[in-house]
């Protein structure tokens, strides 16, 4: 058996535990005071696990921090409250800022053959309302969510089956998880690391009165009423939230509490009193009390980071938005802007929808000559200079710079401007019927109109295809630029009604060979260049279609010899088969990548990273750099509770 003490992995990270059973007596919260001193809330000593996880912050060159403080920061819409879910990344397992896994909420695990994962919970671990968490939250997930078919009618999520072959959950004791597969499943713990990953535990004491199997019939009736909701199932699906954080009355373990009104503009966090880690002086973290989540227009978000209405901000603000938070910063604002690296693949990227339900269309996006052309019709160095002062990089979707995996052919194969070029290809595709107005053609006639739409909310995007528009133009074909909502625009492009999109490369533009490359396949619908075959494959096929054409194909076979190989070198080389794939097929036109992430940062928040990487997967945007561990120096005013 080989064990993986993952937390060994990660020493510079965390202390032993001896260090904490040795070290001071835990310190009282002066937040909890009150309430301790009251008798309705436990002493610090009784509300931590026996074996918490013990923060070296000295090792990892942070200095102590003092407990107290409220953290403002922006939203732009009520459900982005999600974020307190991805930036407080509380994980069964975590990534390290070196990008490996460490236990977090778990005391470890053992890994045998790459198939048999036993999970070891922390004793005396609580949820926020103080019930302690133990194996029976994993069982209620398995046994009364995952495999209920009134809850989950299309039956365990796709991440338990392997090979067509459904995985085994066992509990042998209070504190003791075991998943395993026939065959090495190398993407679990990856998963469980994720900024939104599987919650493959529930706290059932509170889940249960949801429940037909547990709750009293007439009560349960009641409050289906009372909900206005169809039935048991859909109201307990309605109460369990664990990402979306929309519910103040289900137990979290994360590092603060939803305590806001789901209609107030104002959400108001306070920290989590049984929260599972500690620095080694014996302070229990989070450091800040209170964070408090503004929801306002998007395009207020860097006026207000600009006078002073935020201690830490990046979502919402943009590359453009840095000349106004200089300036606010050069006249006299008490904050600085950091500019971090950014993790995406791409920071604009063009996605043809080649499951688009009009078939003219349809078949012309399938055709790589007419992909490549597109990409050949682009300014990238305009776009660069215009949007990003020349800071970003220029080229083709695919790994970055600063990936092991990265190849200089992969991103420049297309992307330097041709029209010529782009023009042969469209020639050589049979496209040379021209409209008085000089736009090409499609095979039925129809003026070629290229419609792209987006989210509305970057002016970068818009900008990008502003020029975009002049360059394609001269191939003869109209860009037609149309904003959407994102919530309509994802529900259009999911149902095949968008043509073309506009949006972030992957999430992960940083891959190493022991990354899943399965986001590379068409193994997910949020892949906008494959919406249907992404559906077909998490639906397990009851719904959206099958990959149909070969170079897709190749991609799933790709990622299902990675998943069934522990060679590195063998699991190097498929992933540079399927970056080539994707330079020679141009999936999704990349435009610019790695261009800065501003974060607004107080003068008065501390152990805030000066570099750090922005990106979504892996890292949960503030989660990788650990946002409990940030405090104020001069801590304001708590909010009152």
């Amino acid at each position: 058996m080989r064990k993986l003490f993952l937390a060994l992995a990660a020493t510079l990270a965390f202390a032993p535990l001896a260090a904490y059973s040795d070290g001071p007596v835990l310190r009282e919260s002066s937040f909890w005071a009150q309430e301790v001193n009251a008798g309705s809330l436990p002493h610090v000593q009784d509300r931590i696990p026996s074996e918490p996880l013990v923060v070296d912050l000295e090792a990892k060159g942070r200095s102590f921090g003092r407990q107290g403080g409220t953290l403002r920061t922006l939203i732009s819409r009520t459900k982005d409250v999600r974020q307190m879910v991805v930036y407080g990344y509380a994980r069964l397992v975590g990534y390290q800022p070196d990008y490996t896994l460490a236990p977090d909420i778990l005391a470890a695990v053992d890994v045998e053959e790459g198939r048999k994962f036993t999970l070891h919970l922390r004793p005396g671990h609580r949820w926020s309302d103080g019930i302690p968490f133990t194996s029976d939250d994993f069982r209620y997930w398995w046994e009364n969510v995952a495999n209920d078919p009134d809850i989950t009618p299309s039956g365990p999520p796709d991440f338990m089956i392997v090979d067509n072959r459904l995985g085994k959950v066992t509990f042998p004791d209070e504190h003791t998880v075991v998943f395993e597969w026939q065959i090495p499943n190398p993407n679990f713990l990856p998963l469980l690391a994720q900024a939104s990953p599987p919650f493959i535990y529930r706290p059932a004491h509170y889940l249960k009165q949801f429940h037909q199997k547990f709750a009293d019939p007439d009560t349960l009736v009641e409050k289906v009423k009372a909900a206005r909701v169809k039935s048991w199932a859909a109201l307990h699906n309605k109460r369990d939230n664990m990402y979306k954080f929309d519910n103040p009355a289900l137990p979290t373990l994360q590092p603060w509490i939803n305590t806001s009104d789901k209609d107030s503009s104002r959400k108001l966090f306070v920290r989590n009193p049984y929260f599972h880690r500690v620095d080694s002086r014996g302070v229990q973290l989070p450091y800040i009390d209170v964070v408090q989540m503004t929801v306002v227009g998007g395009g207020l978000i860097a006026a207000k980071a600009n006078a002073g209405e935020v201690d830490l901000q990046a979502r919402g603000l943009d590359f453009p938005d840095v000349a106004i938070l200089k300036k606010g910063e050069a006249d006299g604002g008490k904050y600085r802007t950091l500019l971090w690296a950014n993790g995406v693949a791409s920071q604009i990227a063009i996605y043809p929808n080649l499951n688009f339900a009009d078939p003219v269309w349809r078949d012309v996006m399938r055709d790589v000559r007419f992909r490549r052309a597109l990409s050949l019709g682009i300014d990238r160095r305009m776009i660069n200079r215009a949007l990003y002062f020349g800071l970003a990089s220029e080229g083709d979707m695919s790994a970055l710079s600063q990936s092991a995996l990265y190849n200089d052919d992969n991103t420049h194969s297309w992307s330097a401007m041709n029209l010529a070029h782009a023009n042969a290809l469209l020639d050589d595709m049979g496209l040379t019927e021209r409209t008085p107005a000089g736009l090409r053609e499609l095979p039925d006639g129809r003026p070629m109109e290229f419609v792209i739409e987006t989210a509305g909310e970057r002016s970068e995007e818009e900008n990008a295809l502003a020029i975009i528009t002049d360059t394609w133009r001269d191939l003869g074909i109209r860009l037609i630029m149309r904003p959407l909502d994102r919530d309509i625009l994802r529900n259009r492009i999911y149902a095949g009604r968008t043509m073309a999109s506009v949006w972030y490369g992957w999430d992960n533009g940083l891959p190493g060979p022991s990354t899943s490359p399965s986001y590379l396949a068409p193994t997910n619908q949020e892949f906008f260049a494959w919406p249907m075959w992404g559906q077909y494959y998490q639906t397990v096929g009851q719904a959206g279609s099958p990959p149909d054409m070969q170079p897709a194909k190749r991609l799933m076979l790709l990622a299902n010899d990675w998943n069934h190989t522990d060679d590195p070198q063998m699991r190097e080389d498929i992933w540079k088969r399927m970056l080539a794939i994707h330079a020679e097929q141009q999936f999704a036109i990349g435009v610019l990548a790695e261009a800065p992430q501003p974060v607004v940062v107080s003068n008065d928040l501390m152990n805030v990273p000066e570099h750090g990487i922005w990106a979504f997967d892996p890292g949960a945007h503030f989660g990788i750099h650990r946002i409990d561990e940030f405090y104020f120096q001069d801590p304001h005013v708590q909010v009152s509770r």
